[in-house]
């Protein structure tokens, strides 16, 4: 019997097994379902919120463009309505304007109309007044144009009388004033022109740097240099070039070696330039001695005065229109020399009065006067005899020559001065210079005179007015002014003046 309850009990125990198995599985079925439609129903959720959050957004933005369009239309709806205004102001401005013109046509219709009445009376006027004036007068309108034509011409031939006369005056007058203003240019720019000539020095220099210390911290070494020297220091535009000026020949040569040397030195300051001075003046006192003994030597003039040594020895450094006074000086004595011997009257005294008779422009810019009467005193001073004096004093004729000897050495000086090659030379080339100017202006085609002018830097061209006309003038001026500058050499600039006059000639018969 047991076993059976065993089997049994095995068999319930099997169903029981099953049952409890069948039932977990019933209820892990039902809670998968649950847990499934838990998170569709979460899902559904979610999915609402997010939509409507969606919803609410695109409704947000377009919220926002309604609002941006509405302001811009706005915007829009303003601006077409300012120029709607400008627009209806501008009709009415022109609407006024069109009445404006409109009311002054008819003025103007109506003025016109009044000006031709007017005119019209007042042609009857003037041909009711001729007729009574032919009437009063006895003449007719032709008769009186006659006579008052007669008249009229009268007085202005009477005044055309006295006009010309009072040009011709006016014209002899101004004539007189230019002719001396055109002599004292004349006169003035010779004189400067010779006064540059024997007055100034050119020192070159390495580069215009050098200027800038030459004049020094605010100009002292060049007011150190001037006070020293006693000479003026130019320093202007002219590249790599400096000026030094004075009318004493002997200081400007100082000037002129004692600034070469600070040049060549490099070191300029007053110290130093007190220095150089030094040195340059012992230098060129040592030349001019050295000079005058020479030329006395080679004259073969002995017993000087020590003093009218030196004092022809500053001539090396004197020149009068180009020529060195010095060897001019040796000239005179060699021909005065020679003339003598040829005449027969005492040689040695020829030779002496001719190295002796421009002794005074050495120191004619220290004492006023004629340069003969200036070294006839200082040669009397140191003891020369009176008849060396009276050659001196009259080789230029300021005192009239009464001896042979003076005689003598007149015409040695005029000699020397005036062979080819002395002071020609440069007159030469200026004449030449002028001359080949004056040539080119003439080349050109209507071109009737032309004449140089102011010491060639202006040239006047005459022009003939019926081949020339004005705007042909300025075309010329150019032309002539490009070839001067192709073909010549020349200083500074040329002012080329092209003038065309025309005049109106009768005949009285």
């Amino acid at each position: 019997m047991e076993p059976i309850y065993l089997v049994v009990a095995v068999i319930v125990g099997i169903a029981l097994g099953l049952a409890y198995q069948s039932y977990r599985a019933k209820s892990a079925g039902t809670r998968a379902r649950d847990d499934a439609a838990r998170i569709v129903q979460d899902a559904e959720k979610q999915a609402e919120t997010l939509r409507k959050e969606a919803i609410v957004e695109a409704k947000d933005e377009v919220f926002s463009l309604r609002a941006q369009t509405e302001e811009e239309n706005k915007e829009r709806r303003r601006e077409l309505s300012v120029l709607e205004n400008r627009l209806s102001q501008r009709e009415e401005n022109l609407d006024r304007r069109v009445e404006s013109v409109d009311k002054r046509e008819h003025q103007v219709s109506s003025s016109l109309g009044q000006i031709q009445k007017r005119e019209q009376e007042l042609d009857d006027l003037v041909a009711q007044e001729t007729a009574r004036l032919e009437m009063l007068a006895c003449m007719t309108a032709d008769e009186a144009r006659e006579v008052l034509m007669g008249r009229i011409q009268e007085d202005v031939n009477r005044d055309a009388a006295t006009y010309i006369r009072e040009s011709e005056t006016r014209a002899r007058e101004e004539a007189d004033k230019k002719a001396r203003n055109i002599i004292g240019i004349a006169i003035q720019r010779v004189a400067a022109d010779h006064t540059a000539e024997a007055t100034v020095s050119v020192v070159h220099i390495p580069s215009d740097d050098m200027k800038g210390r030459i004049i020094g911290r605010e100009g002292r070494n060049i007011r150190a240099f001037e006070q020293m020297t006693g000479i003026n220091l130019i320093i202007d535009d002219t590249p790599e070039a400096v000026v030094l000026s004075s009318f004493d020949p002997v200081r400007r040569e100082i000037g002129r070696i004692a600034l070469e040397s600070l040049i060549a030195d490099g070191r300029i300051h007053p110290a130093r330039i007190e220095e150089m001075f030094n040195k340059a003046e012992v230098q060129v006192t040592q030349q001019v001695h050295e000079a005058g003994e020479q030329a006395a030597f080679d004259a073969g003039v002995h017993g000087l005065h020590a003093e009218i040594i030196r004092t022809l020895g500053r001539l090396k450094y004197r020149t009068s229109y180009g020529q060195n006074v010095l060897n001019h000086s040796l000239e005179v004595s060699y021909l005065a020399g020679v003339m003598a011997a040829e005449l027969g009257v005492d040689v040695d005294l020829c030779k002496r009065a001719g190295l002796l008779h421009d002794l005074g422009k050495a120191i004619d810019h220290e004492i006023e006067g004629p340069h003969a009467v200036i070294g006839a005193d200082l040669a009397r001073r140191m003891g020369e005899p009176k008849q060396i004096l009276h050659c001196i004093e009259a080789h230029h004729a300021d005192v009239e020559p009464t001896t042979v000897e003076a005689v003598i050495i007149q015409a040695a000086d005029a000699i020397s001065a005036g062979r080819p090659g002395a002071r020609r030379e440069t007159l030469e080339s200026y004449v030449k210079r002028l001359e080949k100017l004056e040539a080119v202006a003439e080349s050109h085609k209507g071109v009737e005179k032309c004449y140089a002018m102011q010491a060639g830097r202006e040239i006047r061209v005459m022009v003939k007015p019926d081949q020339i006309k004005d705007s042909d003038a300025v075309v010329l001026a150019r032309d002539i002014a490009k070839q001067i500058e192709a073909e010549l050499e020349y200083p500074g600039q040329i002012k080329v003046m092209v003038i065309r006059e025309s005049r109106a000639v009768d005949y009285a018969k």
